[in-house]
């Protein structure tokens, strides 16, 4: 009989596995697919028993490879008020630590996501000669995040309870079962702060972006990035966390 595997909980927490695991561990099923993608990431934070944002970040490293391009651009435009340098100065860093991961063989979906927005932030700003482009795209991403959550509000499938479902591999009874309507009202909270995190930032960046305040604009990625959503990651888990199940004596 042939034994079924199960994905390494190495996996969740960005561990590379070896090729004949990630062979064995492909799922078929598209919801498998989906609850794969996101054990893949931060967001496996929000079942844990206690919040660990360094783990959700992908540790010091996922940190710096999220944060780097765009600081190193921002530096960069500052110093030389120049478009080439600062574009050519992110792409570097960008393509550096794909590269490094890619000699250390370690897990590359932060970086090559990282690197292809990167990528196409160079391509806008070099395309348009406006600075202010290298962001454009995290401002239509943003925009298209805060529709697609509202949309899944309207439609009544909150996505935080379709992502926790997905997770925990559980049904999605929570949807019509009145006793679970306090876990749907949760869920739908939850939604709703991360449709706010969204919003919050296009509210502050999109007149940045408008005004060709460059330095700001790039002030405002960094500091409205990984550190808000990281609290909105945290609000989350407080919202979705199962409550401890007491010792038994």
């Amino acid at each position: 009989m042939t034994e079924h595997r199960h994905e390494p909980a190495g996996a969740a927490d960005g561990a590379p596995l070896d090729e004949a695991a990630r062979a064995d561990d492909t799922p078929r099923d598209p919801a498998d697919v989906a609850a794969a993608a996101t054990r893949r990431s931060g967001m496996t934070q929000i079942l844990g028993e206690e919040f660990d944002l360094k783990e959700a970040v992908g540790g010091p490293r996922g940190l710096v490879e999220a944060v780097a391009p765009g600081l190193v651009f921002v530096v960069v435009y500052i110093a030389t008020g120049a478009l080439v340098p600062p574009l050519v100065a992110s792409l570097a860093v960008a393509v550096l630590a794909m590269v490094l991961r890619l000699v250390q063989r370690t897990p590359l979906t932060q970086a090559a996501g990282g690197l292809a927005g990167v990528v196409i932030g160079v391509v806008w700003a070099w395309r348009s000669g406006e600075a202010e482009d290298y962001f454009a795209l995290g401002l239509w991403t943003n925009a298209a995040y805060a529709a697609g959550l509202l949309v899944s509000l309207l439609a009544r499938w909150p996505i935080v309870g379709v992502v926790v479902s997905l997770l925990r591999g559980e049904d999605f009874s929570w949807r019509t079962d009145p006793a679970l309507a306090g876990r749907r009202r949760r869920y739908v909270l939850a939604t709703w702060l991360w449709i706010a995190m969204f919003l919050v930032r296009l509210a502050v960046q999109v007149p940045l972006y408008l005004d060709s305040s460059v330095a700001w604009l790039g002030t405002a990625r960094i500091v409205m990035g990984v550190p808000l959503w990281g609290l909105t990651l945290w609000a989350t888990w407080v919202l979705v966390r199962r409550p401890a199940t007491p010792a038994t004596p």
